[in-house]
């Protein structure tokens, strides 16, 4: 299974032209504002401060790029949905995202957080349709699982599947940064994404 050993910023983007040159593969990480992601990354980087975690949601109002092992990047797309932040802030951010979504040629998949306590939010669905149409969708990080008990987790997969739309084929993977668990089959799909 891959190793992540090494991670570093290398860009923040607002638009095309801060971009780095598109010559490694990209995996993107989507997700609500306040649903884990900088958790999440911290957690899969191994790094406790790769990405800032907040206390305030919408903090990442930037494409942030990171290069993992000079391989390949992960980039963390700003969190959307959260009523704080002016309208006017959060729809510089819609056409932000779908610039990067619809024009980044080395992006090879993006993985999407949901928090898995509750059924995905409209937003949550509409991203994941906005996956579907540009083929990057396919894989959902339930983040906060440590939260939920065994009987839950199970019924709380089947809603998200279902609330998203997605195929059999489709992974929802339970992750929690707090726990540690989900990493190991995150790093997994990551490793078979490059292989692919």
């Amino acid at each position: 299974m891959i190793k992540i050993n090494k991670s570093d910023l290398e860009a923040v983007a607002v638009k095309p032209s801060q971009y780095p040159e598109p010559n490694l593969k990209e995996i993107a990480f989507a997700g609500r504002s306040n649903v884990g992601k900088s958790s999440l990354l911290n957690l899969l980087t191994g790094r406790k401060s790769l990405a800032r975690v907040s206390g305030n949601p919408g903090k990442t109002r930037t494409i942030n790029f990171y290069i993992i092992n000079d391989e390949f990047r992960i980039v963390d797309l700003p969190g959307y949905g959260y009523a704080r932040v002016s309208k006017s802030v959060s729809s510089d951010w819609g056409p932000m995202m779908e610039k990067y979504l619809s024009s980044r040629e080395n992006l090879i998949k993006v993985i999407q957080l949901v928090d898995i306590r509750h059924a995905p939010s409209r937003q949550d669905v509409q991203m994941y349709e906005y996956l579907k149409y540009y083929g990057l969708d396919g894989i959902v990080a339930a983040t906060k699982a440590d939260k939920v008990s065994r009987n839950e987790l199970s019924r709380n997969i089947a809603v998200i599947r279902k609330t998203l739309g997605m195929g059999k084929d489709d992974r929802v993977i339970p992750c929690s940064s707090l726990k540690r668990t989900g990493q190991d089959e995150l790093l997994l799909e990551i490793e078979k994404l490059l292989e692919e």
